[in-house]
């Protein structure tokens, strides 16, 4: 069993947080709510980080194995839905090899800041095979002992985000084929079919870890569902000449140049374009199998600084744009089950100061000791949607005056 005090990081459980997640757990349900809950969101105890180096080193299977069981066998007879880990593929770059988030581990002359361990080189690939055998092992052990009693789901989840076309040349074809397989293909490959994508372990060679026949078996299938994270959409370039380096990251083995679309303050942070979305479901829909698919972050940032925190007509223009999309895909085929709006309040943002910058349905007023909340416009329309109102509707957003 995992300790939740990170001075240990394994041992007996700490009661007072298995309290504190019961009472979340059962005022969710009390008000109808039906919690999904994902068991590492880039938190890892301290204990384990400094131990053997958390998900750098194989041992880090055994200790999430114990952690999850402990979740399960807990929370289980109320929570149906379990994903282990929250983007994978961001947290294994992010935190390995750009040391952007963390851990913070990257090595010159990657990664943006200088970090003070890590090698960029090698350890996305070690953390992310890890954390595929961790899922892998996870779901085995739900499956044998929880599954049957509780009739819970488990699943995995990625960041994604879609290509936009600048020609329509076989050159084009190819590089767009490899960033997939880089971005998508990293995880999910394996989870279908057992391995990574050819062209990942041709370039990266012997710095990816390879799967024995166990571990192929093991993953392959590993799932009930596939969490999405969905923003926005990026643009490509080839760049055959990072395989010419000595001395390569993720990035260079990709061997193309990715520019995501992100637009300036203080307009909002992401470009509303819903093709992006449905043209991701349908990437997964046509080599994944089709599977299961809940789109757990969807959303839009925008500034505090303007004339009201709460009057956000442009993240009522994202959501309602990305939801008609996500119909369009349902339309198409796509078998996507669920959709969450990132985020219902505001909160301390990952790359943002959190007065500066936000995502959330409804504000959350830092400067108050009590933190009051308040609605926002897209937090009225939102229900108003919810209840089966008009997607179009915007006569239900009266006129907010700011916090």
């Amino acid at each position: 069993m995992v300790k939740t005090n990170s001075k240990y990081g394994r041992g007996p459980v700490n009661p007072k947080g298995l309290q504190y997640y019961n009472n979340l757990i059962n005022e969710l349900i009390s008000h109808g709510i039906q919690p999904h809950v994902t068991l590492h969101h880039n938190d890892l105890p301290l204990a384990l980080e400094d131990e053997y180096g958390g998900w750098v080193n194989h041992r880090i299977v055994k200790d999430f194995m114990a952690y999850a069981d402990v979740c399960f066998r807990e929370f289980g007879d109320r929570v149906l839905y379990w994903s282990t880990v929250n983007e994978a593929n961001m947290f294994s770059t992010g935190g390995y090899d750009m040391g952007a988030m963390a851990p913070f581990r990257c090595s010159p002359p990657f990664g943006i800041k200088n970090c003070s361990r890590g090698n960029s080189s090698t350890e996305p690939y070690m953390v992310a095979h890890n954390i595929l055998l961790a899922h892998a092992s996870t779901a085995k052990l739900y499956r044998l002992k929880y599954q049957n009693k509780q009739h819970g789901l488990i699943g995995f989840i990625i960041f994604t985000y879609a290509i936009e076309r600048v020609t329509e040349s076989k050159e084009e074809d190819f590089v767009i084929q490899r960033v997939n397989d880089f971005n998508f293909g990293w995880l999910l490959h394996p989870l279908v079919f057992g391995d990574y994508p050819v062209i990942m372990k041709r370039n990266a060679g012997s710095r990816i870890p390879t799967f024995t026949n166990y571990q192929s078996e093991l993953v392959k299938g590993s799932f009930d569902f596939i969490g999405i994270l969905h923003y926005s959409y990026s643009n490509v370039k080839d760049n055959p000449d990072s395989l010419t380096m000595q001395l390569r990251d993720f990035y260079a083995d990709m061997a193309a140049t990715v520019n995501y679309h992100m637009t300036k303050e203080p307009l909002p942070l992401l470009p509303i374009a819903p093709w992006g979305l449905r043209r991701v479901l349908e990437y997964i829909k046509e080599v994944y199998g089709n599977p299961p698919i809940y789109i757990y972050e969807n959303g839009q940032g925008l500034t505090l600084n303007s004339d009201s925190a709460l009057d956000d007509i442009p993240r009522i223009d994202y959501l309602r744009e990305h939801i008609g999309a996500l119909l369009e895909a349902l339309r198409n085929g796509s078998n996507t089950r669920g959709y969450f709006v990132w985020s219902f309040i505001d909160l301390l943002e990952l790359f943002r100061k959190p007065n500066k910058f936000s995502f959330g349905l409804y504000h959350v007023d830092l400067d108050d000791p009590d933190l009051k909340r308040y609605p926002k416009k897209s937090a009225l329309w939102y229900s108003n949607f919810l209840k089966g109102g008009n997607i179009t509707a915007l006569d239900v957003v009266p006129k907010l005056s700011s916090v």
